[in-house]
């Protein structure tokens, strides 16, 4: 007997649960707290190539692109929501847009966004902002 369709559905019904099950893996305490330590005293060591680093933040291309141009900005500081921040966190949102002005400039990127997800939307336990493009440029061929 052939399941034709059905078969299609069961398998995605298995990687939603493992992505659920992945994501309450991750908002665990004890890991959300490690990775924030990575971020904070660590950051060096983070395997990925870096676009801009300053003392509160560092940029590099997202591992798993969900865009032709994907970006994150993560803050060099263990925080793990936006309602975390406070107002001595102004040097980091400084840096943030003066950032993402000067990679939207050197992309030459005509059109993008900058997204940050919070609450059950934001799948990992750092603070993070994507800056995402679909358009082709003229400094990036995305």
């Amino acid at each position: 007997m052939c399941l034709g369709n059905q078969h299609k559905w069961l398998k995605v019904g298995k990687l939603k649960s493992e992505k659920i099950h992945a994501r309450k893996w991750l908002l665990q305490t004890w890991i959300r707290y490690l990775i924030g330590w990575m971020f904070e005293y660590m950051s060096f060591a983070i395997p990925v190539k870096r676009l801009r680093e300053t003392e509160t933040l560092m940029a590099f291309y997202h591992p798993n692109p969900s865009y032709r141009f994907h970006i994150l900005l993560v803050p060099k500081k263990a925080v793990a929501s936006l309602k975390e921040l406070d107002p001595t966190d102004a040097t980091f949102l400084t840096d943030l847009y003066s950032t993402v002005q000067n990679l939207v400039n050197e992309f030459q990127l005509p059109a993008y966004r900058l997204i940050l997800n919070g609450g059950e939307y934001q799948d990992f336990p750092q603070l993070h902002f994507h800056l995402v493009s679909d358009v082709e440029s003229q400094g990036f061929k995305v």
